[in-house]
């Protein structure tokens, strides 16, 4: 052997060699390499494995939940509390972060196994030629040049062309998204063949179903497909979520203000005269009082409720943002096996050839989809009754040449065998051909097995009487090589077979003849020729009602669904016009069409293109790039091995619980315990209600803290310094109260809001629009400076005017603090109502439509009584008992809210239709109407 270095194996097309040549240019022979030469190619290329990614440390992983200003804030104001003897205050804020971070630190430290799921498909041990005997070796020492021995059951140990076959079927599926195996055969392939076309060459980690065959390794370890996919998924970056920015924008603002703001608030209050440690705790004061501390719980529980809501829908959360960020979704890119139809092969059409010769013989439709047995015949749209002989003589002989069988578990019907012949026995059963009394009188005396040379299948049988006949189905080409037919009705034929396959239906040509009367064995000699056509069998994988359905609520909702599959390009095409995918003779890209697309071509193709056919992993990449590059929100569906770079590339990548790989569960955000389509339409919609609810809760805790720093603001810019103390309307543990008892037992609750109706007819939010609309912003500082307002006066008017007549003291100043909280509380209490819906009034959405709200209500209002009247929470936050007329007063001055809102609410609606008609009037505006207007407007 040379020593040379061997060519880079990714720049030689393999495929396009015959195998003599292949093992020339791999420096090899069938005899396998010597000992020698493979020990020094290990050493040259390296052992085949796919490396683990080394992940990040604990303390890497910690770093990241606190590096946030906020989060620094925090910290910084609980330490300085705690060094000023403020140890209650410290503690709380302390827990607060303590909380968030670990929540944050599990999830994080749960994530990136995909590559690990990886490792675990290449196989232990393979058996090798080398010098000439055969012998098993751990799978990591295999080398290019080995000669590899493959048989039914081994995962294929690297990629490798094939030398010679026997029956090989190969189960790629994970690898190329083809639905069924893929016969195997040793002839040379186009060079321009996609992935999923290179039927010469078995890739490492796909699985031998059947058959055996020798075949020479041509890539090992990382420069294998399955090693480039880990590349790709080293490569794929996690994108950040739409809420994610959003709030990481907020809290880089709301830093930026609170630390200004604080410290304009120390030299105010050094000024006018503060101790230098009262001055330090009024800042730190307005600091607690401006973040909200809850606001990271709220979301947090917000979409774990999400989550179990999308998990009775059967899409199973793996990441908690992802439940946001499916509102969001601007498209989805599905595979179609599986997802977008049943995965049962069904017959669908059967083409007879004419009695004599001439006429074009007589194509029949058949109804049902599935395997159960439930359809009829029909012809030209109108039910044809019973089955003509010649069709029965059809579905006889594609039912007796066969090796599946029915079964039935319960109410479902299931197949035992492969697809494609389990479809040809339920179709007979459906039409009246009974199977079990069939085979009985045709018993089956001998068979050739389908083979993937001849690409046929044949079985001799016993007919009534006594006679031999001899069945056959298989490719149409390789059928009629071995009929008895003149040019003319082959050429006919034909026309038919490419008729039926321009509607996406997989075809097998059925035939038979009779054999010699006592013959005991049937071999290839015996199907040479002399075999009548009996007729074609057209099947398909049908799509699910329902997924049709979700794909138009898809389409209403501004979700543009795009089909990808690693199918053929006519039946991707015609199961898409049948979803409503794409427009009846719309385009459609294969893969090696879309290989050879420039960045700016590609994405030009993906806007307009919405059907994409036998594509490999680089191409779904691509795919989602283009579209993320063009500011949409991608939710990718996949499978496979194939899918997982695109998975974990996408916004949000769906993976499939039943037929889903290891790895594209890993990579994937979301898992779907059904396969169904019609289960991601179900979790966009609950992703559009959790942001719905998370903006009201928003817009509900914003003006609470807004409205608590205005209340300090306001207490050290104006309030008297008495007696060299500070007046304070509200303390910082008393802020705490508020921020982490009032308001979230107030704002969650909006976690459990019904769906607004108008939830899937607005265009998908646009991802880099705020989270703090104009809306959200106005709203908050009406109501912030309404609150603010309320508390200061009741807390004066308690102080100075009510309390022991108007005798300062402790006791006067305790009591006007815990009349100003309870103010605050209350006016949480009648805000929330308003939040309930940031569209429809109270009546409009129904008064108990969520009865959580009054449950939280109820909750508030106990805890705002031990606030007040228990003892041991007047010790923890300066409380003090309150006379009735101190509540009602509270009261009065809280319901100001509602009237207030009721104008609110009233004078943005009258500009939303105005808007709205503007845009109508407009021929080249983008007309929304007023639930988009105002859904833009994050209203």
């Amino acid at each position: 052997m040379s020593q040379r270095v061997l060519p880079p194996s990714a720049a030689i097309a393999w495929h396009n060699l015959s195998a003599s040549d292949a093992l020339s240019k791999i420096e090899s022979a069938e005899a396998g390499l010597a000992d020698s030469e493979a020990a020094r190619r290990l050493e040259a290329v390296g052992p085949n494995v796919i490396q683990r990614a080394k992940g990040d440390g604990a303390l890497k992983l910690l770093f990241r939940q606190i590096n946030d200003p906020l989060i620094y804030v925090l910290l910084a104001s609980a330490a300085l509390a705690m060094a000023m003897g403020e140890a209650i205050d410290g503690a709380v804020v302390l827990a607060v972060v303590v909380l968030n971070t670990a929540i944050g630190f599990v999830q994080e430290f749960r994530a990136g196994k995909a590559i690990e799921a990886l490792v675990d498909m290449v196989p232990q041990t393979a058996t090798v030629v080398r010098d000439g005997q055969r012998s098993a070796i751990p799978a990591a020492n295999v080398v290019p040049g080995d000669v590899v021995v493959i048989e039914a059951g081994d995962k294929v140990p690297a990629d490798a062309r094939l030398l010679s076959v026997k029956n090989l079927r190969v189960d790629e599926s994970a690898l190329t998204g083809e639905s069924v195996p893929s016969d195997k055969h040793v002839a040379v392939v186009p060079e321009d063949a996609g992935i999923g076309d290179r039927k010469n060459l078995t890739f490492g980690g796909t699985l031998v179903t059947s058959g055996t065959a020798t075949a020479v390794v041509i890539s090992t370890g990382a420069a294998t497909e399955l090693g480039r996919i880990s590349s790709m998924l080293h490569e794929a970056t996690e994108i950040e979520t739409p809420l994610t920015r959003s709030m990481a924008k907020v809290g880089r603002v709301l830093t930026i203000a609170i630390v200004a703001v604080a410290l304009v608030i120390v030299g105010v209050a050094l000024l006018r005269g503060y101790p230098p440690v009262d001055a330090m705790l009024a800042g730190i004061s307005l600091a607690v009082a401006a973040i909200p501390e809850g606001l990271p719980a709220i979301i947090t529980i917000s979409l774990a409720i999400g989550v179990q809501r999308m998990a009775r829908r059967r899409a199973v959360i793996r990441k908690l943002p992802a439940v946001e960020t499916l509102g969001s979704t601007g498209v989805i890119c599905s595979d179609k096996t599986g997802t977008l139809t049943r995965n049962e092969m069904t017959v669908r059409a059967l083409w007879t050839p004419p009695a004599g010769a001439a006429g074009d013989g007589e194509t029949l439709e058949v109804t049902g989809v599935g395997y159960a047995p439930v359809g009829e015949l029909r012809r030209g749209g109108a039910t044809a009754g019973e089955a003509p002989e010649a069709v029965r003589a059809l579905l006889r002989a594609g039912m007796l040449c066969n090796d599946a069988r029915m079964k039935r578990e319960g109410d479902a019907w299931g197949i035992e065998g492969d697809p494609t012949e389990g479809a040809l026995v339920v179709a007979a059963q459906k039409l009246g051909v009974d199977a079990g009394a069939t085979r009985r009188e045709y018993p089956r005396v001998d068979a050739v097995p389908f083979s993937s040379e001849l690409q046929l299948m044949a079985t001799l049988h016993e007919a009534p009487g006594g006679d031999r006949v001899i069945f056959m189905k298989g490719a149409p080409e390789a059928v009629l090589g071995r009929v008895a037919i003149g040019e003319a009705e082959r050429a006919h034929v034909m026309a038919q077979v490419e008729r039926m396959a321009a509607q996406g239906m997989r075809l097998l040509a059925v035939a038979s003849r009779p054999a010699d009367r006592g013959a005991a064995s049937l071999d290839e000699a015996h199907l040479a020729e002399g075999f009548a056509l009996l007729g074609l069998e057209g099947m398909i994988d049908p799509p699910r009602p329902e997924a049709i359905d979700a794909i138009k609520a898809c389409h209403a909702a501004g979700i543009t669904v795009k089909m990808i599959t690693g199918d053929h390009l006519a039946t991707a095409r015609a199961i898409g016009e049948q979803l409503g995918i794409v427009a009846e003779g719309g385009r459609a890209i294969n893969g090696t069409e879309l290989a050879r697309l420039s960045e700016d071509e590609l994405r030009a193709a993906v806007a307009s293109t919405n059907v994409f056919a036998r594509v490999a992993p680089e191409h779904k990449l691509r795919l989602v790039k283009a579209l993320q590059a063009q500011g949409k929100v991608v939710a990718m569906t996949g499978d496979g091995v194939n899918d997982a770079p695109a998975l974990k590339q996408a916004d949000i990548g769906v993976a499939m619980g039943i037929t889903g790989t290891a790895v594209s569960k890993e990579s994937a955000d979301v898992v779907l315990t059904d396969d169904n389509f019609a289960s991601i339409q179900a979790a966009v919609e609950e992703g559009r209600r959790v942001y719905d609810n998370l903006v009201k809760a928003l817009a509900f805790v914003l003006p609470t803290n807004l409205g608590e720093a205005l209340i300090l603001l306001v207490a050290v810019m104006t309030f008297p310094v008495l007696g060299g103390a500070p007046l304070m309307p509200i303390t910082a543990v008393q802020i705490l109260w508020v921020n982490l008892v009032a308001t979230v037992a107030l704002s969650l609750p909006l976690a459990f809001e019904a769906m607004e109706k108008d939830v899937m007819s607005r265009p998908p939010r646009d991802p880099s629009e705020p989270i703090l609309s104009r809306f959200v912003l106005v709203r908050t500082a009406i109501v912030a400076v309404l609150m603010a307002a309320g508390a200061i006066g009741l807390f004066l008017y308690e102080y100075f005017t009510v309390v022991r007549g108007g005798v300062v003291s402790e006791v006067a100043y305790r009591e006007a603090q815990t009349a100003a909280v309870t103010t605050v509380v209350l006016f949480q209490i009648f805000y929330v109502i308003n939040c309930r819906s940031l569209r429809d009034s109270l009546l409009k959405i129904g008064l108990f439509s969520n009865p959580w709200i009054y449950v939280g209500i109820g909750a508030l209002l106990a805890l705002q009584l031990c606030f007040v009247y228990a003892p041991f929470m007047h010790t923890l936050f300066g409380s003090a008992p309150l006379p009735l007329d101190a509540w009602v007063r509270s009261t009065l001055v809280a319901m100001t809210i509602l009237p207030v809102m009721s104008v609110e609410r009233w004078w943005r609606l009258r500009r939303a239709r105005r808007t709205a008609e503007r845009e109508r009037r407009t021929p080249t505006s983008d007309v929304r109407g007023v639930a988009g207007a105002m859904a833009n407007r994050g209203a």
